[in-house]
């Protein structure tokens, strides 16, 4: 049977989405083409109308889950201050949800130790991604009007948002698993929002709040 090329376009996006999904929740190396082709709900022969080989699906999987961030980072960025676009940011990566949902989670947390093991194409492939999502997640967060000065903070929350959130989940006690989501949400709120400043009562109020950001992507 021959199908149309919007059948086969959208056969080629349950494959990458399956892919991403299950990259996050078990690894790259640990995943094989028949465990995509399965949550895909297809045939491990049909596997390759789509795609050559593993490496192939591993980099466009990446280019993939890191375009499905734009609608979250959209959202950061049409918050008016500095404060708000980090603060929506830290409360909904440090989320509890996030934390326990790993299939629909940050990619780079969920994936980066496989990628340095890597090499060859899916490697490249997730590196340029990579290297363009922190690009515009740096446009949307605004943190300083100085170029140089923005990729240098947006890195830095970053890297510290991402080893947070690794702790978070390498830890099988809940409560000290809470605990530091719930400490680096306040370290973190402290650095990058206004609540440096504010009132130590209100900083502490707030720390205390349930995040009221709860959105899960790649970030």
């Amino acid at each position: 049977m021959r199908y149309t090329l919007d059948h086969k376009h959208a056969t080629r996006h349950r494959i990458l989405v399956a892919a991403g999904q299950a990259f996050r929740e078990r690894g790259v190396a640990e995943t094989g083409v028949d465990e995509v082709m399965r949550r895909a709900g297809l045939t491990h022969g049909g596997f390759y109308a789509h795609f050559r080989d593993k490496t192939e699906l591993v980099a466009e999987a990446c280019a993939a889950a890191f375009a499905g961030a734009m609608p979250n980072l959209e959202r950061i960025a049409a918050q008016p201050t500095v404060s708000q676009r980090a603060r929506m940011l830290i409360d909904s990566y440090l989320s509890t949800r996030h934390r326990d949902n790993r299939g629909a989670g940050c990619l780079v947390v969920a994936v980066g130790a496989d990628m340095a093991r890597l090499q060859g194409s899916a490697r490249a492939g997730y590196s340029r991604e990579f290297t363009r999502h922190l690009d515009r997640l740096a446009t949307a967060l605004r943190l300083s009007d100085d170029p140089d000065a923005n990729r240098t903070r947006v890195t830095h929350l970053m890297s510290a948002l991402v080893g947070a959130l690794l702790f978070a989940r390498a830890i099988d006690d809940p409560v000290r698993s809470e605990e530091i989501l719930v400490t680096m949400r306040q370290r973190m709120r402290a650095e990058f929002s206004e609540e440096a400043s504010a009132p130590k009562s209100r900083a502490k109020a707030a720390t205390k709040a349930r995040p009221g950001h709860d959105f899960l992507s790649a970030f």
